[in-house]
């Protein structure tokens, strides 16, 4: 998926174990609202202690991110991620219309 760089349905995020569950765009809003009222009815101790169990036991070491991190800026930097970038903007990325909501598919553009 990362290699490709192409969208990927919303069930087949959930196939692959992207997601927990896929909704349909007209229930999304209502489920997360239900579920943003319903963590915000518990402690926030427990909220807040349960976050930190679940960082520790998935985040790499802060090493790792910082590699990570590293060879990203690195990438960015190089003239022809700068040209792509450039592309990019100039089809409409970074601001609200189908670049943004499509990358994936804008990224299949000749020239790009």
């Amino acid at each position: 998926m990362l290699l490709s760089s192409q969208d990927i349905s919303g069930d087949l995020a959930e196939q692959y174990g992207y997601v927990n569950r896929s909704l349909p765009d007209a229930e999304l809003d209502a489920f997360v609202d239900a579920l943003a009222t319903r963590i915000a009815g518990f402690d926030k101790w427990a909220i807040t202690n349960t976050k930190n169990l679940v960082n520790a036991a998935s985040l790499p070491p802060d090493v790792e991110i910082a590699e990570g991190w590293d060879a990203c800026i690195k990438s960015i930097g190089r003239p022809d991620t700068q040209r792509r970038i450039k592309t990019l903007i100039d089809r409409g990325f970074q601001k609200p219309g189908d670049v943004e909501t499509r990358l994936g598919f804008a990224l299949e553009y000749p020239g790009f």
